[in-house]
């Protein structure tokens, strides 16, 4: 899971674009880049969060007036600073590419680049088989007469030959700026526009707070297979490309963007209230009578007010955080993890102590957090914990860009519900039901491969066990 970030306007836009990129720091913190473009193409990138990469940048070195920036959080392949986004090639005409999601059939890619159009990917990004699979087609038209659907005639082709979840934008030199989504429209990506003196300036993020922060109105969330070029003289065309049954990722609701931000025109906020609504209904089946409810800061507050309103239970700020830690889902590895549960949570005694305690967060994955939060609570007086998933329980390995791609380490592949809380140490768990969150979004069809296995781009085993592979054999430790 990573952001993504392009404008394109009428003057220097590197210091729009990495401002940008702060807001969308939550989708990723292992490297950062961003490439201008006026003329030639202009690249700074590096391992680390915006404000390292980009402390010292001169920005005049990064003059230009489009360009494209990412946050990185490398679930596949290497995490050297070279393979970091975005990514650019010389010809045709020169490209640069950043992309949100996962590729799944890369091995199949790899070959067919090499085989049939003699390109060798010497990368483990993502991004360097999409653009590559977009240059070699592009060079197959009329370069002399490009045209607007030879444009997309090309995104069509990367639709049709790419396999898995992405969003990506792209610099054409000195023809204009294109977005695209995968034909399920897996991962978000919203475009936006702003007035100015000089003209209009659009824009396309992954998420629609990045426009409140830098005073662009959005336009509309790209929809599944939707290609939007932008040519040099400002003018929009679209198209919507190959296009199957939509099947928006979830877990953008349930945690990855943030509370502010609004997706399909649904406030994010809102729909995680409404999630721990339905979560009180499961909850009162259970017949478990806590005392407070209380969350895991932060994502699960919204959460966490909605599930207390629906028990008629008091909501208390049981959980102190320290808001200078990252977040812990992701975290490299498990010992990692640990350690930064105990230094960024710590209880608030008096709230907690000689209470049962509904403890709500977003998921539970791994059950490591989990179980350190149960214990935290326990040693703070907590009479009892039960602990409360806002999702469903995961069972399958995520192959579209989150980072849970090995099955054993997936706590409810292995383990039923019962298990899990002696696993946790809590006296009860409650998972939100798959039935009612599909239920929930049944005008706004959804990816739910963790929670039932069901995967919408299709997988096989032997493909499965690739992706695991791959994943173990990363250089992430």
């Amino acid at each position: 899971m990573c952001g993504i970030i392009g404008v394109i306007g009428h003057k220097d836009v590197a210091s729009e674009i990495i401002n940008g990129m702060t807001t969308l720091q939550h989708r990723g913190q292992d490297a950062a880049g961003v490439v201008t473009f006026s003329g030639t193409f202009k690249l700074k990138k590096g391992n680390g969060q915006v404000s390292t990469v980009f402390k010292d940048v001169d920005l005049k070195a990064l003059s230009g007036y489009s360009g494209i920036g990412h946050v990185r959080y490398s679930t596949m392949g290497s995490t050297d600073a070279e393979d970091a986004q975005p990514i650019a090639v010389n010809y045709p005409f020169g490209l640069a590419m950043v992309h949100n999601g996962n590729v799944v059939n890369f091995k199949e890619l790899r070959k067919t680049l090499y085989e049939e159009n003699h390109r060798l990917v010497d990368t483990s990004n993502d991004v360097a088989l999409i653009l590559y699979t977009f240059a070699s087609v592009l060079e197959s038209k009329d370069l002399k007469n490009l045209s607007v659907d030879d444009i997309f005639d090309s995104v069509e082709e990367v639709q049709k030959k790419v396999k898995g979840a992405y969003s990506a934008m792209t610099i054409i030199a000195n023809h204009g700026f294109l977005a695209f989504t995968d034909p399920y429209g897996i991962r978000p990506l919203v475009m936006g526009r702003k007035f100015t003196d000089k003209g209009v300036v659009y824009a396309f993020a992954s998420e629609s707070t990045t426009f409140d922060y830098l005073g662009y109105e959005l336009m509309h969330d790209l929809t599944p297979g939707e290609m939007v070029f932008i040519d040099e003289k400002h003018q929009v065309h679209t198209r919507i490309g190959k296009t199957k049954k939509q099947a928006f990722c979830v877990f953008e609701y349930i945690y990855f963007a943030r509370e502010d931000t609004t997706i399909y025109k649904r406030l994010v906020a809102s729909e995680r209230v409404r999630m721990g609504k339905q979560l009180a209904v499961t909850f009162k089946k259970s017949g478990l009578q806590p005392d407070i409810v209380i969350d895991v800061p932060n994502s699960a507050y919204f959460f966490a007010s909605g599930l207390a309103e629906g028990l008629e239970v008091p909501y208390r700020r049981g959980l102190a955080k320290n808001s200078h830690m990252g977040r812990s889902f992701i975290t490299p590895n498990q010992q990692a993890r640990e350690k930064m549960v105990k230094q960024k949570l710590n209880p608030i005694r008096d709230i907690v102590v000689g209470k049962k305690i509904a403890v709500v967060d977003d998921s539970i994955v791994r059950g490591t957090t989990s179980k350190r939060i149960v214990q935290l609570l326990r040693d703070a007086g907590a009479k009892e914990v039960y602990f409360v998933s806002a999702s469903p329980p995961i069972k399958h390995p995520c192959i579209y860009g989150i980072d849970m791609s090995v099955k054993k380490e997936i706590l409810a592949s292995n383990y039923k519900i019962d298990e899990i809380a002696r696993y946790i140490g809590a006296d009860a768990v409650v998972y939100q039901s798959l039935e009612d969150l599909e239920e929930m979004y049944s005008d706004l069809p959804i990816c739910h491969a963790c929670f039932s296995g069901k995967y919408p781009t299709g997988i096989s085993k032997e493909l499965l066990h690739e992706i695991e592979q791959e994943k173990l054999g990363s250089n992430r430790v």
